[in-house]
């Protein structure tokens, strides 16, 4: 095993004293976490069964929400979208809780849903009583054993992973099962700090990643842990322990210079840069990408063969590589079914090559409910921003700013003629900003004169819908039978909506979504990125027993960029671009944000790179909602107290810490700020 990727493993803190049952169990809230006493007297009858241990083991998982609750609802697990630059919303903040957090209605005493501290923790015990009683089962192949044993070390990880996410450095159990009904300084103990936390968890996946199958032992387990999955999240952690806010640099001393343990003095977040870990972050990424199954690249992005329907590629660009086949160029894909089908549902998730680890999401499909028009039965408001409008692209990779003559734009005036493309239709008369953009533009947004096609509605008043989104309109502020259910920046999120999905109308139904925790695309752009900034250093690590040297290589960022690029029919960066490392920086921080919408990562990105504070800085912009069309496309702040109310605050890079479990807990630190 590759001991550069992977944690040292700590002894577990040793206690004395045995697992005492007992009518009334003392509750440390986290550290105590057994289910009540009827259920914990059944734990010798599981443990005398191999198949009772499994099912234990996947009982765990229960207590794991559905990961595509990032937008509301009571399995909300994290801010998600709502609480970032690329997402804003006029429902119930009760609901949307990422929009109550973002207005500070959420604290310490009240978190909602989003306190699942003692859930993940309940988890993490639940783990360790399997790995210590796994082997009162006698009936075990050592196949078997290794299997569950493989999965229940995931299964912590991951309940460990969502800590860490959400709240920073965490205290780190190892496979200790707290006893029962001690007294309070049995429990008391601090937070680890976060390279010991960061170390531990890659070093659970690595683990676990030996023993994992491949790919998910059949289509009723599609969603199961893999090894590719291991390996990923290991990928996106050490990116995640390489960038600035984590690593040392400006970001680390201005965020968390003065956050301190209080039971020894020690910084929680190191403040001393190590440049290695970008090269750590790196290997880690190309493991996933060298992996194969069967002879056969495990993975790879998504991709729906050219037809007579795909729209040219465009001639003007300087990429020479531009009309090559895909993946060396982008000839031969369809690039807007490329993107739309990988989230619409059109691609079964089961099949789709880009999934590295994706589960199927109902909360995902319900909640495309609040992007549909009021006239088919929708909430009209998940909407996206204009900063996020604004970044797309021309067709030919260009800048809003820097357009050419062969794809112009202009904000005035209106298109004169219907086009089609790749079974999407832009209508005529649509303003002529959207005209002429790449092709992620179409398929995940929603704008005003957009064409909904909800087609598996027989009803035909309400299929084949131009919807808009003026004051005046059915879909606007105030035709809308409810004045929240419009979208206050002028913009929907279609990214998840496929043609046929319809809400109300004979026959209307909604295919399956998959949520997609980690996929290809951001293995290739956190590679990158991280070779990007290595500057002028190489390191040679030892990845499977075999040695690897990483370092600024162009043509090795190029490739892994690109890819991603021309998948969406873009040009890819010119020598000239991959040259200038602070340029290639600000590429992939535009590729992830377009990339990602709506896919939980911004929230997480802009933190972690230390752009947080200047990001959200910026206002929420939109088009001008309350005006009729002759004045509705011009920028404007949106007139919401929510706007005017978003809080941009240090203290919100990490949830606080439930202040339940603080009371309990003299030696364990509040997160900065809280």
């Amino acid at each position: 095993m590759n001991s550069i990727l992977t944690g040292k493993k700590r002894s577990p803190l040793k206690f004395t004293g045995v697992l005492l049952m007992a009518a009334v169990l003392f509750s440390c809230n986290y550290l105590n976490i057994d289910r009540y006493i009827d259920e914990e007297m059944k734990l010798d009858s599981i443990f005398a069964n191999k198949r009772y241990i499994e099912a234990y083991m996947w009982d765990a998982t229960s207590r794991f929400p559905d990961e595509g609750a990032i937008f509301g609802g009571g399995s909300m697990y994290t801010p998600g979208p709502m609480a970032t630059d690329e997402a804003f919303c006029l429902f119930g903040s009760g609901e949307f809780l990422g929009m109550a957090y973002v207005i500070g209605e959420l604290n310490a005493d009240n978190l909602g849903s989003l306190n699942r501290w003692k859930s993940y923790y309940q988890v993490i015990r639940q783990c360790n009583t399997i790995m210590e009683r796994i082997d009162e089962a006698h009936d075990w192949t050592n196949y078997e054993r290794t299997r569950i044993l493989a999965y229940t070390r995931f299964i912590r990880a991951y309940a460990y992973y969502n800590l860490m996410m959400n709240w920073g450095p965490v205290v780190l159990l190892y496979d200790e099962i707290p006893d029962n009904n001690e007294e309070m300084i049995y429990y008391d103990r601090p937070r680890d700090l976060y390279d010991e936390c960061m170390d531990y968890v890659c070093g659970e996946f690595e683990e676990a990643a030996r023993n994992l199958p491949e790919r998910a032992p059949s289509i009723m387990e599609y969603g199961y842990p893999t090894r590719g999955a291991a390996y990923a999240l290991v990928a996106r952690l050490r990116l995640m322990h390489a960038s600035p806010l984590f690593n040392g640099g400006s970001a680390a001393r201005i965020y968390f210079g003065n956050w301190t343990r209080k039971t020894d003095g020690k910084h929680y977040i190191s403040q001393t840069s190590d440049p290695k870990r970008w090269a750590v972050a790196a290997a880690a990424a190309k493991r996933v990408m060298d992996l194969t199954i069967d002879g056969m690249p495990a993975y790879r992005l998504h991709t729906v063969e050219a037809d007579e329907n795909t729209p040219p590629l465009p001639a003007n660009v300087a990429d020479p590589d531009f009309h090559k086949p895909f993946p060396n160029g982008a000839a031969g894909i369809d690039p807007f079914r490329s993107y739309s089908e990988m989230f619409n549902g059109e691609t079964v998730m089961t099949v789709n090559p880009e999934y590295v680890w994706a589960r199927n999401s109902p909360t995902l499909r319900n909640y495309t409910q609040h992007s549909f028009p009021v006239a088919n039965g929708g909430w009209n408001g998940m909407c996206v921003t204009q900063k996020i409008i604004d970044a797309y692209e021309m067709a030919d990779g260009r800048s809003r700013s820097d357009a050419s003559a062969d794809f112009p734009y202009s904000e005035t005036g209106f298109s004169e003629s219907q086009k089609s493309f790749s079974g999407y239709r832009l209508n005529a008369g649509v303003q002529n900003m959207y005209v002429n953009r790449e092709m992620r533009f179409y398929a995940s947004i929603g704008f005003s004169e957009c064409f909904w096609t909800n087609s598996s509605t027989s009803d035909n008043t309400h299929k084949n819908l131009t919807v808009t989104y003026y004051t005046d309109s059915p879909n606007g502020k105030s035709g809308a039978p409810n004045p929240n259910d419009h979208p206050i920046t002028g913009y929907v999120l279609r990214k998840y909506v496929n043609p046929v999905d319809a809400w109300t109308g004979t026959a209307a139904r909604r295919l399956n979504k998959a949520f997609p925790i980690i996929r290809y695309a951001e293995i290739l752009l956190s590679y990158a990125e991280a070779l990007n900034s290595l500057g002028g250093e190489s390191y040679t690590l030892e990845i499977n027993g075999v040695s690897q040297t990483f370092s600024r290589d162009m043509n090795e960022i190029k490739k892994a960029i690109n890819q991603v690029r021309y998948r969406s029919g873009l040009p890819g960066l010119t020598n000239a671009e991959l040259a200038d490392a602070d340029l290639v920086l600000d590429k992939i921080k535009k590729e992830r944000m377009l990339e990602f919408l709506y896919e939980n990562r911004r929230y997480f990105d802009v933190r972690r790179w230390g752009d947080y504070e200047e990001s959200e800085n910026q206002p929420i912009m939109g088009m001008n909602t309350a005006a009729t069309k002759d004045s509705y496309y011009q920028r404007v702040l949106p007139a919401s107290t929510r706007i005017t109310n978003r809080i941009v605050n240090r203290k919100m890079l990490f949830m606080p810490i439930p202040k339940t479990e603080m009371k309990r807990l003299p030696s364990f630190d509040q997160n900065p700020g809280w």
